[in-house]
């Protein structure tokens, strides 16, 4: 079975999804679920019966074929369909056993002998490992891990087609607070001289005209915002580019994140204006938002 290509070089993809697959293959119920995670690197885990045990690098590798991040957890069940006289003792692997179990006897006859169910619950005791060889099964195994590996990339992408469009809304929410603070930043000069004078009348003193406007001017040059403004709306567009762009997609969201974040703080910090420093905490808000996001992209 050829898995699907989700690997688009426009599409976001979520690192959160689960699928699962099943099949009966010769009486036999065979079972995968495949369960994905947030995680800053690629983790994988397979929990195989014993029997099949030696495809799990196959499946590894076919796993980092279409997954670049995230911690995937894979199951596989075999489970005898009821009515299915198929049961079959592991013999090789019963007299292997009881040979340790003598040794061990031999060696702490204080130790009493495993009853047969204790022998019986033994992984792979119960059925020939070879039969699956035998019989093909491995390959439908295989085939059938595909087909849920293919539903997991599909729940991925849909659920990143989702998160993109969460993002492009608080990066549009941030482009609207930008603008806002733009249309009165203009005003800091006149506002900061307004207050200094009126400061001045009220303390009564004798203030040298120079001296003030170099102070007014001191501070409208401190409380300039105009250059994060300018950041914040470059790493706006940076971001829309980077979900546009080939994937994957997280980490460089990540860091544009901080940058917002931190042009934010600045911006908080040099605000004199009650309105701009709202603006400030509005930015912030959007910023964190679009960082919860970012977590479970790809």
């Amino acid at each position: 079975m050829r898995i699907c290509n989700f690997k688009d070089v426009s599409m976001v993809n979520s690192m959160t999804a689960f699928a699962r697959a099943q099949t009966e293959l010769d009486g036999l119920s065979v079972t995968w679920e495949i369960r994905s995670v947030n995680h800053r690197f690629l983790e994988t885990q397979f929990r195989l019966p014993d029997q099949v045990r030696s495809l799990e690098h196959k499946l590894r590798e076919t796993l980092r074929k279409h997954l670049s991040r995230g911690k995937i957890d894979c199951a596989l069940r075999l489970e005898q369909q009821a009515g299915e006289n198929t049961l079959a003792l592991n013999r090789p692997l019963l007299l292997q056993i009881l040979a340790v179990l003598e040794q061990i006897r031999r060696d702490a006859p204080e130790l009493g002998p495993p009853s047969a169910m204790d022998l019986l619950r033994w992984p792979g005791i119960i059925g020939n490992s070879s039969s699956l060889e035998d019989a093909g099964l491995t390959e439908a195994i295989s085939d059938l891990f595909e087909e849920a590996l293919s539903e997991l990339l599909a729940h991925r992408q849909r659920e990143g087609t989702q998160l993109a469009a969460t993002i492009h809304e608080r990066l549009d929410a941030i482009n609207t607070t930008v603008a806002e603070v733009k249309a009165v930043i203009h005003s800091v000069g006149h506002q900061i001289q307004t207050k200094l004078t009126e400061r001045v009348k009220e303390l009564q003193a004798q203030v040298d005209e120079s001296r003030l406007e170099q102070e007014i001017a001191l501070l409208a040059q401190r409380a300039d915002i105009a250059e994060e403004l300018d950041r914040l709306s470059i790493h706006v567009e940076e971001a829309r580019t980077n979900l546009r762009g080939p994937g994957p997609h997280g980490r460089r969201l990540d860091f544009l994140t901080q940058e917002l974040n931190r042009e934010a703080n600045t911006l908080g910090a040099k605000s004199i204006l009650a309105e701009t420093s709202q603006k400030a905490v509005d930015l912030k808000v959007a910023i964190e938002q679009i960082r919860e996001q970012v977590q479970n992209v790809e």
